[in-house]
C-alpha cells in the first residue's frame, strides 16, 4: 500500500491512503498506526430521501478477527452479531460525526468501519473515529471540518495524552473526547479504582489468630473521583490536542477530497400563520398539555389541541399544524426558562425532582433497590456470584480470553414510556446506557473476588434513566451489604441557550431533553466525578459554560447522596437468600491441619456449613464463600476452634509397613482407591491385588468391600497400598 500521507501526532503516528480501494464507496480512507489498518467507507444514497426530521445516519464497526490471527468464537465460525464493544465503538463515532451535517440533511448514509490488522497497543476507538472522519472529509458530500478523538490516561499522578493500552492498564482514568478544531463535541470519562495500603490504627489483634490484621496497614479502595477543576484543566489540554490533530488533518487531507454533489438539503420550514394562530388562541391549553410531565399524558394532550384546531381550521394540514404546535411548544419550554427561571413543571433550574428509594423489595433477590425520582423509577436488581459466574470475553486486541465480574445490564421496556413495544435484545441505547452506569459505579466498588451483576429494569421513564440507574445500583450494592469506597450518584444535566444568553437546567426530564442543547450526565461522589457522558446538540460548548455545569451538578450529587445516606440507614438485609463472603488469616502453619488427611477436614467443613473455601497456603489467607451468613459464621467458628485447639481434629498418621482394614471407595481400569482410617484414600495398583493374574479389578472387588491393605509406600501426599498377607 503506499500511504498518501504520513502525520507524527501526540504519541503516536498515522498514515492515510485514498483512491487506492473501496473506489465505489462517496468517500474511503485506509489507516494505518502501528501494526493496526482500519478501512472507513461512506456511502450515501443519492436518491431517496426520509421525510423524518432527523439526520438517517448508520454507523457500522466492525472487527474481523482475522486482522488478529484469530478463529470467531462460538460454533459458527465467522463474524455474525457485534459484540458490545462493536455496538459502543459505532455509538461513538456516530455521536461524534452527526453534528457535522447540514441541518435538513435527508439523505441516508451509511459509514462503514472494517478493522483488517491489529496490534496488541491499539486505541481503536480513536483510530476508527480518526478513519471515519478522514472517509467523510475526502467524500462527496459537503462537509469540510474534521472530527477527532484523543484518548487522556492518569498514570502515578501525570496525564498521559493518547496512551497505549497497556499505559491505560495502569491508569486512573481514561477520558475519551472527540470533536474539531474549535468545539467538543462528545466527552465520555470514568475514573479506574485502585487499592492503596493505608496505614491504621486496629488495636491489638492477635497475629496467630489473624496475622493480616496484626500489620499496621490495610487494602483500601480508591475510587480516584477527578474534582472539577483537574477535569476542566485536562479537558482544555486535550482541546489543544484536538486543535492541533484536525489542523493537520484538514491541511493534508483537502488535496484528496472530492468535488461535493449537489445535494439538496430539506429545510423544515413551519408555517408562520399556523405559528401565530396557535400563539394566539390555544397558549393556555399548550401550558396545560407541558405540564403533562408524562411522555403519554403530553402527547396527548398535544394531540387533543390538534385535533380541535382541525375543527375550527378543516382546510389546514394536520402533519404541518402538528410542527407547528411543536415550534410553539419549543419556544414556550425555552423562553419561560430563559425568562422566567421557571420549569414546566414549576421547579427551579437547579431543583431535583422528589426522590423515593426503597431496598430489597424483591425477598428471593440477592438484593434489590427501586429508585424512584420524579416518573423516573429503576428497579436495580443485584446478583453476587464466584469467580466460575464471571462473562467470559474476548477482544480484539487481547491475547487470550478475559473475564468481566463486574456487569451492568440495563433495560428499557416499551411500557415505561406508555408504547407497546416489544421487549428483545438489548439495543445500542440499552447497551450504552448500561456501560455509562458501570463506569460509575465499578471503580469505587470492593469485590473481594466476588462476581457482580447489576440489572436494571426501567418501570417509569421521564429522563434520567441512566442516572437513576447509577443511584439505584448503588442502593442495591449497599442492600447485599457490598463495600464501596465512596457513595456515589448520577445526575442528568442539560442546557437552553439563546445568543449570548444560557441556563443550566439540573435533573432533566424528557421534556427539555428533547427540546434543549445539551444532555449531560455526571456521576460521582460529593468529592468528584468517576463518570461522565456528553452529547452537545448546539455544535460545540465553551469551557467555561461546562464548568458551570460541572459544579451545579456537584451540588445536586450532594443532595441526591444525602438521600441515599438516609435509605442506607434502613436497610435490612435478604438473610435468607444473600451469599456472603469472609476473608480472614491464619498461621500458615495451620493450613495442614484445616485441609486434614486426604483432604478429610475441609470436606466436612464444606459439607456441614454449605460453603466454599479457597486458601492461600503462602499467605495464610483463608476465603469463605455461603449462601447465607449463618453458615459462613460457623464455618469460621468451625476452623478457629481448630486454631485454638478447642475443636478436635482427627488426625492419623502412618507409616509404611502398617497394615489396617480398608474400605474400596471406587475401581478404576488400573486399580482401586481405598479409604482408610481417619479419611484417608491409598491406591493399590491391580498387580498387588493378589499373586496370580487379573484381568479386571471388578473381577475380585466391588465399591464397599472391606479388605485388609498394607502401607507399602509414599509419594509426596499419595499412599501406595498393596494387599496384606
Amino acid at each position: 500500500m503506499k500511504y498518501n500521507i504520513e502525520l507524527q501526532l501526540k504519541n503516536k503516528q498515522e498514515s492515510y491512503a485514498f483512491g487506492q480501494v473501496a473506489a465505489q464507496a462517496n468517500g474511503a480512507a485506509w489507516l494505518k498506526c502501528g501494526d493496526t489498518v482500519i478501512l472507513a467507507t461512506v456511502v450515501i444514497d443519492e436518491t431517496d430521501f426520509v421525510d423524518e426530521d432527523f439526520l438517517p445516519l448508520t454507523v457500522q464497526y466492525i472487527e474481523k478477527s482475522c486482522a488478529a490471527g484469530k478463529f470467531p468464537g462460538g460454533f459458527i465460525k465467522r463474524e455474525t452479531k457485534p459484540s458490545d464493544f462493536e455496538t459502543l465503538t459505532s455509538r461513538i463515532v456516530d455521536r461524534s460525526l452527526r453534528p457535522l451535517f447540514p441541518k435538513g440533511f435527508a439523505n441516508p448514509v451509511q459509514i462503514t468501519i472494517m478493522v483488517l490488522s491489529v496490534d496488541d497497543e491499539a486505541d481503536l476507538q480513536v483510530l476508527a473515529l480518526n478513519a471515519a472522519s478522514a472517509a467523510l472529509y475526502v467524500s462527496d458530500i459537503d462537509i469540510f471540518n474534521s472530527v477527532s478523538a484523543v484518548r487522556i490516561g492518569k498514570i502515578d499522578g501525570e496525564i498521559v495524552v493518547n496512551p497505549s493500552l497497556s499505559q491505560l492498564e495502569k491508569s486512573t482514568l481514561d477520558l475519551y473526547l472527540a470533536g474539531s478544531k474549535e468545539d467538543m463535541l462528545m466527552i465520555e470519562m470514568q475514573t479506574l479504582g485502585s487499592d492503596e495500603m493505608e496505614i491504621v490504627d486496629i488495636g491489638m489483634v492477635d497475629p496467630l489468630i489473624d496475622p493480616g490484621m496484626g500489620t499496621s496497614s490495610i487494602p483500601v479502595r480508591l475510587s480516584n473521583a477527578m474534582n472539577e477543576d483537574e477535569l476542566i484543566e485536562v479537558l482544555a489540554l486535550a482541546q489543544v490536542e484536538l486543535a492541533k490533530a484536525n489542523s493537520a488533518y484538514e491541511s493534508s487531507f483537502k488535496p484528496f477530497a472530492s468535488a461535493p454533489f449537489d445535494l439538496q438539503c430539506k429545510i423544515s420550514e413551519t408555517d408562520v400563520d399556523m405559528i401565530e394562530y396557535v400563539r394566539a388562541n390555544h397558549t393556555d391549553d399548550l401550558k396545560r398539555g407541558i405540564n403533562q410531565m408524562a411522555k403519554t399524558e403530553r402527547s396527548t394532550a398535544l394531540r387533543t389541541i390538534r385535533k380541535n384546531i382541525m375543527k375550527e381550521k378543516p382546510e389546514w394540514d394536520e402533519h404541518e399544524l402538528k410542527k407547528a404546535i411543536e415550534a410553539v411548544k419549543r419556544s414556550m419550554v425555552r423562553t419561560q426558562i430563559l425568562d422566567e427561571k421557571v420549569r414546566a413543571d414549576g421547579r427551579g433550574l437547579r431543583e431535583v425532582r422528589p426522590i423515593h428509594i426503597e431496598t430489597n423489595v424483591l425477598p428471593s433477590a440477592h438484593a434489590s433497590a427501586l429508585f424512584t425520582r420524579g416518573q423516573t423509577q429503576a428497579l436495580v436488581v443485584l446478583t453476587l456470584g464466584g469467580a466460575k459466574d464471571a462473562q467470559m470475553f474476548e477482544n480484539l486486541t487481547d491475547r487470550g480470553t478475559q473475564n468481566e465480574a463486574f456487569m451492568v445490564h440495563y433495560n428499557f421496556p416499551g411500557f415505561s414510556v406508555g408504547e407497546p413495544s416489544p421487549i428483545g435484545a438489548p439495543r445500542r441505547r440499552e447497551l450504552g446506557h448500561g456501560n455509562l452506569a458501570k463506569r460509575a459505579l465499578e471503580g469505587a466498588c470492593v469485590r473481594n473476588g466476588q462476581t457482580i451483576r447489576l440489572v436494571s429494569e426501567i418501570l417509569e421513564s421521564n429522563g434520567s434513566s441512566s442516572m437513576a440507574t447509577v443511584c439505584g445500583g448503588y442502593m442495591a450494592l449497599r442492600a447485599g451489604d457490598i463495600e464501596m469506597a465512596d457513595p456515589i450518584a448520577g445526575v442528568a444535566m442539560g442546557m437552553v441557550s439563546e445568543g449570548e444568553r444560557h441556563a443550566i437546567l439540573t435533573d432533566i426530564m424528557g421534556l427539555e431533553d428533547h427540546d434543549g442543547d445539551l444532555d449531560f450526565k455526571v456521576a460521582g461522589s460529593k468529592e468528584g466525578i468517576t463518570a461522565m457522558q456528553m452529547d452537545i446538540k448546539l455544535g460545540g460548548i465553551h469551557l467555561d459554560v461546562l464548568k458551570e455545569a460541572l459544579y451545579q451538578a456537584k451540588e445536586a450529587r450532594a443532595h441526591i447522596i444525602d438521600i441515599m445516606m438516609n435509605s442506607e440507614e434502613n436497610i435490612e438485609l435478604n438473610e435468607g437468600t444473600l451469599p456472603s463472603t469472609d476473608l480472614f488469616h491464619i498461621d500458615p502453619s495451620f493450613i495442614g491441619d484445616i485441609i486434614g488427611q486426604a483432604g478429610k477436614t475441609i470436606r466436612e467443613i464444606i459439607e456441614r456449613f454449605d460453603v466454599t473455601i479457597d486458601i492461600d497456603k503462602k499467605k495464610g489467607s483463608v476465603k469463605l464463600t455461603g449462601k447465607n451468613r449463618e453458615g459462613l459464621r460457623g464455618a469460621r467458628d468451625h476452623i478457629e476452634g481448630i486454631i485454638s485447639g478447642s475443636t478436635p481434629v482427627e488426625k492419623v498418621e502412618y507409616k509404611v509397613g502398617d497394615v489396617v482394614k480398608g474400605k474400596v471407595k471406587k475401581i478404576v481400569d488400573f486399580g482401586a482407591f481405598i479409604e482408610l482410617p481417619g479419611g484417608v484414600d491409598g491406591l493399590i495398583h491391580i498387580s498387588k491385588l493378589s499373586d496370580s493374574h487379573i484381568s479386571k479389578v471388578s473381577d475380585v472387588l466391588k465399591e464397599g468391600d472391606e479388605l485388609m491393605v498394607e502401607i507399602v509406600e509414599f509419594k509426596g501426599n499419595k499412599i501406595g497400598l498393596g494387599r496384606a498377607k
